[in-house]
């Protein structure tokens, strides 16, 4: 019986037109940043076993038309796909992946926990029935190795490898159909991926003990080798279903966090609570949320009181109460009691929607070792397939069965998925890891590049300081009012970010002063803002950007901010802000690692110098521009330092961007910032080395992947070609260094 017999034939593909509407695919699409006028849309991928399916899922997204970039990260199965609404639509390049033999969904699409569950169920089975078949298999084959010369029977012997043929059926039929089947996919898409050598190996063993069982004198010989096909299937099964449950709680950590809003939700139709899809709500709507669900959207409290979990969004991993005209997020968790509220914000415009963009984009990358892995995985198949057949040639001469068996056990010894997981395993696993304790990973290569880390630079304001300060006194020239003063300044800073900005702003509403409605407002990064009144031009921000005279008097002990108009200085703004509470020991860690810490702030030398000393950094500058601090960046690098800079976001752009690996720190981060690596979404310095030294221990991780993988590969490969590696050993080897792999980087995610 030819196993070919077991490959479902493939049908047409049917293109899900009803993701076209653009209500459908906003659930897991998004603008794309680097794109204009793009989208970026987040895709699992179902039927990936290997980095050679990546690459052919890539392949065919990217001869869409309209498709500008395709990334598929082999491990988390995930592909992010930026395309042109303009050019295509979802339904044309989810088709290209069908063609390609594979099988894409939204990445949040509501079956999604469905469908794995489904294919664990599958795999277990599969399992079982190659287990159960191998045992009886291995019990009928017992006797011919030890019975004695005359003690069996040639009849006994026959009915013995008829009763192994039927007992292997099964096994070659429905366990190793998916096998079959990706093989047969490959060979009519003209490309090998790792299922290829496995599918030959299975299918040459079969055909070898089949022709001994129905013709012992033919030339195969009548060598049957059931045992070891069954015991060969039994062992890959048993690595692919360990690997596919140490996936789940690998780089599955990842797509529980963001997956966690609920499908569906109590909205209030005027009579009564309805439950409706997620994707239905509109601003304004009236919900009831109960508790254990979390919250769909970013809204206000209407009624009750309860605890809601907000770790993954804050970092902050104690349960917070919230009351009727408080605040909730989207992706937190109602713990305690039913609550109504009030949608303010849906969709991309939540922070959990910022996260979950960050990410689904990380999950998707690949990183340098990554692609190196990719770059090599196909065409060492092909040399697989080539070795393959010359031990063959080589062997012929001593028998067609013994040769075929020698072929069998190169293409399965020599099956690189050890290889393809090495890295992306270990990084997802710690990108994992750093999500559930509120750093989110923008780039999975941040983590190579931050194990290589030897230098750190700090931002001050709002980074090694608190993110909220307070005018603490006004001084103004003349005999303007402070209120004047201060209305003007608030006119200007309502318009920015920066911490300084907020406190004068929260000054003019404590005191009741209307902010002045000013005109062509900006802000230009590193000096303040500026603005236009009646009387002409209006500035904020630092010294030099007011024209503060030389000479003039500075308070030290204080941070300070300055009014200017035409005629010069005008204001100045007394501020107080207090070190964080955890930052010496931040600094400390840091240092103890190996670490050089520095500082550099745009504030006044005497301020960066006081709150350097505060906290135990040595190197110290202030006053410094951001051209100033990319240009010291960039000195530092020049000297051969890998460098890593911690910044708020706000005006640390060009600096973020240089750095070897970046941080955006603080509550105040928005989370589109597009220049930093990292993001710490709590206020706990100590993330910065815990981050620091988790990624030096998952490059350790990945270098102890690979060469465990480059080490198995160089003993077996020729213990294989020499004839001295059974088939159903080299398949228990494939299977070990494949489940070794994941083991080692399943590490990470534990605390």
């Amino acid at each position: 019986m030819s196993a070919n017999l077991a490959i479902p034939l493939p049908t047409r593909p049917v293109a899900p037109v009803w993701l076209d509407d653009p209500t459908e695919w906003a659930a897991f699409t998004q603008p794309s940043v680097q794109w204009p006028d793009c989208q970026e849309s987040q895709l699992l991928i179902d039927g990936m076993h290997c980095a050679a399916c990546a690459l052919s899922v890539e392949q065919a997204l990217r001869t869409v038309p309209g498709v500008q970039l395709a990334e598929v990260g082999a491990a988390s199965r995930r592909a992010r796909v930026v395309w042109s609404a303009a050019h295509t639509q979802p339904s044309a390049w989810l088709a290209a992946v069908e063609r390609a033999g594979y099988h894409a969904i939204p990445a949040l699409d509501a079956s999604e926990r469905a469908r794995r569950k489904q294919e664990q169920r599958r795999a277990l089975w599969r399992w079982l029935v190659a287990g159960f078949c191998m045992l009886q298999v291995m019990m009928y084959a017992m006797p011919a190795y030890v019975a004695g010369p005359g003690e069996m029977t040639d009849d006994m012997a026959q009915l013995m490898r008829w009763a192994s043929w039927v007992l292997t059926l099964p096994v070659v039929v429905f366990s190793c159909g998916p096998f079959f089947a990706n093989a047969w996919r490959d060979i009519r898409q003209h490309r090998v991926s790792m299922d290829l050598p496995a599918a030959l190996g299975m299918a040459v063993t079969f055909a070898v003990s089949s022709a001994a069982t129905f013709d012992p004198q033919g030339v195969l010989g009548h060598e049957v080798y059931f045992d070891s096909l069954t015991m060969f299937v039994f062992f890959l099964l048993t690595g692919r279903w360990l690997e596919l449950r140490l996936r789940d709680r690998t780089a599955g950590a990842l797509e529980a966090l963001i997956s966690r809003l609920p499908d569906s939700v109590e909205r209030w139709d005027g009579k009564a609570f309805v439950r409706v899809a997620v994707r239905r709500l509109q601003v304004g709507d009236h919900l009831r949320v109960l508790p254990g669900e979390a919250f769909p959207a970013d809204g206000t409290l209407l009624q009750g009181r309860t605890q809601v979990d907000e770790a993954l969004l804050t970092g902050e991993s104690t349960p917070l109460g919230r009351a009727v005209g408080e605040p909730v997020l989207a992706g937190s968790y109602n713990l305690s009691a039913p609550v109504e509220l009030h949608v303010d914000r849906l969709g991309e415009n939540t922070r959990f929607a910022q996260i979950v963009a960050l990410m689904a984009q990380a999950a998707s990358q690949k990183p340098r070792l990554a692609q190196l892995a990719d770059r090599v995985a196909r065409p060492f198949l092909v040399g697989v397939l080539l070795a393959a057949a010359l031990a063959g040639v080589l062997w012929w001469p001593s028998g067609p069965g013994h040769a075929l068996m020698v072929v069998v056990a190169v293409l399965v010894v020599t099956c690189p998925c050890a290889l393809s997981l090495a890295t992306p395993a270990a990084l997802l696993a710690a990108a994992g890891r750093l999500a559930q304790s509120g750093v989110l990973v923008r780039r999975l290569q941040a983590l190579e590049n931050l194990a290589q880390v030897d230098t750190v630079v700090f931002d001050k304001t709002g980074t090694l300081t608190q993110g909220g300060m307070a005018v603490v006194a006004i001084r103004t020239r003349g005999n303007m009012p402070p209120a004047v003063a201060l209305g003007l300044a608030a006119g200007l800073a309502g318009q920015s970010l920066h911490p300084a900005s907020r406190a004068v702003v929260a000054a003019a509403q404590a005191q009741g002063v209307v902010p002045e409605q000013l005109r062509q407002v900006e802000e230009v990064a590193g000096h303040g803002m500026r603005g236009m009144d009646a009387l002409g031009r209006v500035t904020f921000g630092s010294a030099t950007w007011c024209s503060v005279p030389t000479g003039f008097e500075v308070n030290e002990a204080v941070r300070q901010v300055y009014l200017g108009d035409g005629l010069g200085w005008l204001a100045t703004f007394d501020l107080s802000e207090d070190v964080r509470p955890d930052a010496v020991q931040a600094i400390q860690a840091l240092q103890a690692s190996g670490v050089q810490v520095e500082l550099l702030s745009g504030d006044h030398p005497a301020a960066a110098a006081r709150v350097a000393a505060q906290v135990g950094i040595t190197q110290a500058r202030g006053g410094c521009t951001p051209t100033a601090k990319l240009l010291h960046l960039q000195a530092l690098q020049r000297q051969g330092r890998h460098v890593a800079m911690v910044g708020d976001g706000l005006n640390d752009g060009p600096v973020l961007a240089a750095a070897h690996v970046s941080f955006a720190f603080g509550q105040a981060v928005p989370l589109a910032q597009r220049q930093a690596d990292l993001v710490v979404t709590g206020d706990t310095l100590g993330r910065v080395p815990q981050t620091l030294l988790l990624a030096r221990r998952t490059l350790r991780v990945v270098r102890q992947n690979l060469a465990w993988a480059a080490g198995y590969n160089a003993v077996c490969v020729p213990l294989a070609l020499a004839g001295w590696l059974p088939a159903w050993l080299a398949g228990l080897g494939m299977a070990l260094s494949s489940l070794l792999v994941v083991l080692n980087a399943a590490r990470l995610s534990r605390q």
